[in-house]
């Protein structure tokens, strides 16, 4: 499942099924996993957005996220959130992948994960720019722990650049 295609998604609680807003944003751990999501609707001089952790959600689909109740909803300060996906100070789009020779391997399109196995990021979507996605498409880089959140960029290790495959 990829993170883009989940931007937008309305969340419902199941006690209620009160619709609670959409998702804005998705929060990501150190160790490349879904930490959760940011709700839409923090105002443009607030330092709180509201959040709700990974485990609080009890399914998916394609068209809604349902969590437990509105008691998962959380106020947290902006600055506590260390890597968002889309948006912020802190975002992972569009940063470049670099290999630890120096080597730029495009930048982050997307990100892969599994929800029915657990909650860790799977893969990143890479771009090398428009051209080049026309011609041969994005790749797709497998995470593993060698792979580190940079300040400006995500470090791979040595021969990354083998370990690419094409986007299905």
């Amino acid at each position: 499942m990829k993170m883009q295609g989940m931007i937008g998604l309305a969340v419902f609680d199941i006690e209620d099924g009160k619709q609670l807003g959409k998702v804005h944003d998705f929060i990501l751990g150190e160790d490349w996993s879904v930490q959760g999501f940011e709700l839409e609707g923090k105002g443009l001089f607030s330092l709180q957005v509201r959040t709700i952790l990974w485990e609080d959600i009890v399914s998916h689909g394609e068209d809604a996220i349902m969590i437990r109740n509105q008691q998962a909803v959380r106020q947290v300060a902006a600055d506590d959130i260390k890597h968002t996906f889309l948006l912020g100070d802190s975002k992972i789009k569009d940063m470049p992948v670099l290999t630890s020779e120096g080597a730029r391997l495009g930048y982050v399109s997307d990100v892969y994960f599994n929800p029915e196995l657990g909650k860790s990021i799977t893969g990143i979507e890479i771009s090398d720019g428009f051209i080049s996605d026309l011609i041969g498409g994005r790749k797709w880089l497998p995470v593993s722990s060698q792979i580190a959140f940079g300040e400006s960029a995500i470090l791979a290790p040595m021969a990354s650049d083998q370990r690419l495959e094409e986007c299905l």
